[in-house]
This record gives C-alpha cells, structure tokens and sequence, in this order.
C-alpha cells in the first residue's frame, strides 16, 4: 500500500466529520432564528470556530498518520546501517 493515501481509507472519521458537520451548520441555523440580533455575530463566530478545528483535524489526521509512518521508515534506515 505504498504510496496510497490513508485518507481514502478512513470512512468512520470522514461519517464523523460530515455528521458533525452538518450538526454545526443546523445549529447555526437554528440559533440566528432564535437568538436576539446582537448576538448572532458572537454566535456565528463561535459556531465556525468548531467546524474549522473539526475541519483542521479531518485535514492533519492523515498528515499525522504519514508522518508516523516516515519516521518509523527512517529509524529502520538508521538501525540497519549500524
């Protein structure tokens, strides 16, 4: 599986991101029809906060993953060369 992205492979965390997701965006939804109007920029920052750290997570999950992955490759390089 070299050289694949692990991405395509993680269907329970892109199920997550898309559920969670779309929670946000209802919520939102449902806040700026109920709240007072000078809320709703305190509101909608806050709401967009989430999605961008669950969609900061989504985005480094498989950098993170490929970087595990380079480094055990490396230490391999190392210990075989000693």
């Amino acid at each position: 599986m070299r050289g694949s992205l692990p991405e395509g492979r993680w269907l329970w965390r892109r199920l997550y991101v898309f559920a969670v997701t779309a929670a946000l965006w209802a919520s939102l939804n449902g806040l700026v029809r109920r709240a007072p109007v000078e809320r709703l920029p305190e509101l909608a920052a806050g709401l967009m906060q989430l999605l961008a750290l669950v969609l900061v997570l989504y985005l480094v999950a498989p950098t993170a993953q490929q970087l595990v992955e380079m480094l055990a490759a490396l230490r391999l390089r190392i210990g075989g060369r000693s």
